[in-house]
């Protein structure tokens, strides 16, 4: 599991993220709404060990992230991230791109880290793209692109942060079904989203952070049926 527990994180003088604890179990998917700027991408990057904290823990399995014996790139591997922007290598084909990883990080040969590659790539529905370079690529399928690059790593938790807000609108929609699909396999998730009937339908939990406070997290029916803070209230009010 995801254990985080009571941290602070800071820019300078200004907190961004202000006594958060949460834990997210295996299997589960959480999905995190607010405004910009409170804090939801920051907390992932923690988790991911790309940013530093003031203060508090963040554990996975059991392993402190922030602590200064953990082996923070063997943790990774465990978490795959995925960002606004995909990040592909222009000059490699989806499958070079995917088998990239696999083959550097985790030594596998050539020929086995270009299987897995193909399978992750038939996993997202890009099977008939393999040999494709991402300029060929519609933006949704770049995204698609950029999950399969992190399924390959064969993670134990997935990050999600904001993986449709780069896209145009007739786009979003086939990368919110590959992560239903990775909900409905069991997949332990935390999606940060502005995509509310996404949030709604496919989460265990949903949280509201405002201003670097975690707000409110309970069920999606109870969370977005009746809201109990104000906060939460005027923003789904703007986003419905």
């Amino acid at each position: 599991m995801i254990e985080i527990d009571n941290v602070h994180k800071s820019f300078g003088e200004l907190e961004v993220i202000k006594g958060v604890s949460l834990q997210v179990n295996k299997g589960e998917v959480v999905s995190i709404i607010g405004g910009s700027g409170s804090g939801k991408s920051t907390l992932l990057m923690c988790i991911n060990g790309l940013e530093s904290i003031k203060s508090g823990s963040i554990r996975v399995d059991g392993t402190e992230v922030h602590a200064k014996g953990t082996d923070i790139n063997k943790l990774r591997q465990k978490l795959g991230m995925v960002f606004q922007q995909w990040n592909s290598f222009p000059h490699l084909t989806a499958l070079e791109n995917v088998a990239l990883a696999p083959r550097i990080v985790k030594g596998k040969s050539k020929g086995e880290a270009r299987e897995i590659a193909a399978h992750q790539l038939q996993h997202v529905g890009l099977g008939e793209k393999l040999n494709a370079f991402p300029s060929a690529l519609s933006g949704g399928q770049q995204q698609r692109l950029a999950i399969a690059r992190a399924l390959a790593m064969e993670p134990e938790y997935m990050l999600f942060d904001e993986a449709t807000s780069a896209l145009d609108p007739e786009l979003v929609g086939e990368v919110l079904d590959t992560m239903r699909l990775l909900a409905e396999e069991g997949m332990t998730m935390i999606c940060v989203t502005h995509e509310m009937g996404f949030a709604r339908e496919v989460s265990d939990r949903v949280a509201f952070f405002h201003q670097g406070i975690m707000e409110e997290i309970r069920p999606p029916q109870e969370l977005f049926g009746s809201p109990r803070s104000e906060h939460l209230q005027r923003f789904l009010a703007k986003v419905k």
